[in-house]
């Protein structure tokens, strides 16, 4: 087994969307290779109303998948597809906007006021880009969790891990059919290695408690099942608000601190295309890119019947 090195450690940073919500971002909008099939990670969290209320009204989408999974309050949307509904705590939507789609989140906050959520941005592949808008809503009843022996607490959404499935499926995308997104928890003090695919980019985003991720000095190192070596392999702290962006080998090992940790993981298989990208709309090139803002003004963006 190889440990994955420790690549770059980010913060989030305060960034203001919508109608004037205001989030956190871990990832966006800069660099896409080293997320690569991602795009962008906002933690949307509050306590506020004021902060958050006036939501992300009416706005357009074409070639990405949105995933948006929330822990508190409530999301109602709606779209141009005629959809509507509301997501509560614990329930992920899974949009794949593909030739174009207009829809809107208005966020409410739970009986303290309270809203959190998060909004993961996947790419579609070029072939993909144009194929018909879907939406998968995932209440989180259907969202299956594994409780290791020591405690580790695993909710799957997406891909397979510790046996389970997530119940995202028929996906068209094939970034989508390869990513893996998983909701963990770690109790106080427990140290745990995660076997994530050599193949695929991952990163972890940390929204509660504290740990830190073992880094490998040499990333091809062959690791023992016994417990790593702490003076052979450096220790990245990470807080709540913190992204670890790993580097190449098929594990990473991760101890939480006396507060536990809860942290998102994330991986998928690079597509390796070029990215042309405008806000809402990411598309290959910039003629493609030209041609979708020509179509969002005229009125020609909305495909679908």
């Amino acid at each position: 087994m190889s440990l994955r090195a420790v690549k770059q450690m980010l913060e989030t940073k305060p960034t203001i969307e919508g109608a004037g919500v205001k989030l956190q971002r871990a990832f966006g909008f800069g660099k896409t290779q080293e997320f690569d099939p991602f795009l962008l990670l906002d933690d949307f969290r509050n306590e506020n109303p004021a902060d958050y209320l006036a939501g992300f009204p009416w706005h357009p989408h074409r070639g990405i998948e949105t995933i948006t999974y929330v822990l508190a309050g409530e999301v109602e949307h709606g779209d141009s597809l005629g959809n509507k509904g509301k997501m509560g705590a614990g329930d992920v939507q899974w949009m794949t906007a593909g030739s174009g789609i207009l829809h809107q989140e208005m966020p409410h906050g739970d009986e303290r006021g309270r809203m959190h959520g998060f909004q993961l941005w996947a790419n579609l592949p070029a072939a993909l880009k144009m194929t018909d808008p879907r939406y998968q809503d995932i209440p989180s009843s259907a969202i299956p969790e594994v409780t290791e022996d020591d405690g580790t607490r695993a909710r799957i959404i997406c891909g397979e891990f510790w046996g389970k499935q997530g119940p995202v499926e028929g996906v068209a995308t094939e970034s989508s059919v390869a990513a893996r997104y998983v909701d963990i928890s770690v109790l106080p003090f427990k140290r745990k290695r995660i076997q994530v695919e050599t193949t695929r980019n991952a990163f972890a985003y940390v929204f509660a408690g504290a740990g830190t991720f073992r880094d490998a000095s040499d990333p091809q190192a062959v690791l023992t099942e016994s417990a790593v070596d702490p003076a052979a392999t450096p220790v990245y702290d990470a807080k709540n608000h913190s992204l670890v962006l790993f580097d190449r080998g098929d594990e990473i090992v991760v101890q939480a601190g006396p507060e536990g940790m809860r942290f998102l993981l994330v991986s998928g298989k690079p597509l390796e295309e070029p990215v042309a990208w405008y806000g809402p709309i990411v598309m290959n090139t910039q003629a493609e890119l030209r041609k979708a803002m020509d179509e969002l003004h005229s009125g020609k963006f909305i495909r679908h019947g």
